[in-house]
């Protein structure tokens, strides 16, 4: 089932940054948004040809941004996510990939973003989020 706007964590939006792929990076980073008040609710990053693209997940994009800003970090991107509720078990991800890719979604970013009751909260990051949404209802 997919989350609504007002329900938690769909009030998240991910933000995207490129940075040196060398020691203190990610400590700048999160430096930064922990001065400012700002949780990470979800990270990802991967280093590539000596930089590294980080993906962060939080509530308050415009806090995150003052605050990458100040320390010198420029966000690239923000983007809606889509949410996603799955079963805690072998087979989820796929009826639900399946759903996604049946309606021409490609998904570029995936993040598992919680985890109570026998279920997985997940982040799905798309081209285009109303599609998505649409997909997993």
């Amino acid at each position: 089932m997919a989350r609504g706007e007002g329900d938690m964590p769909g009030h998240l939006k991910e933000l995207r940054v490129t940075m040196a792929d060398r020691p203190g990076s990610l400590a700048k980073l999160a430096e930064a948004l922990g001065k400012a008040g700002v949780n990470i609710e979800a990270i990802s990053a991967a280093a590539a040809g000596g930089s590294g693209d980080i993906r962060i997940l939080v509530a308050d994009t415009a806090a995150a941004r003052k605050a990458l800003e100040g320390a010198g970090i420029t966000c690239e991107g923000e983007r809606e996510m889509t949410f996603v509720d799955l079963e805690d078990r072998p087979g989820s991800l796929a009826t639900t990939a399946r759903k996604l890719a049946d309606q021409g979604v490609n998904v570029d970013a995936i993040y598992v973003v919680g985890a109570s009751g026998g279920k997985k909260q997940l982040a799905i990051g798309s081209a285009d989020v109303a599609k998505a949404r649409s997909a997993v209802r």
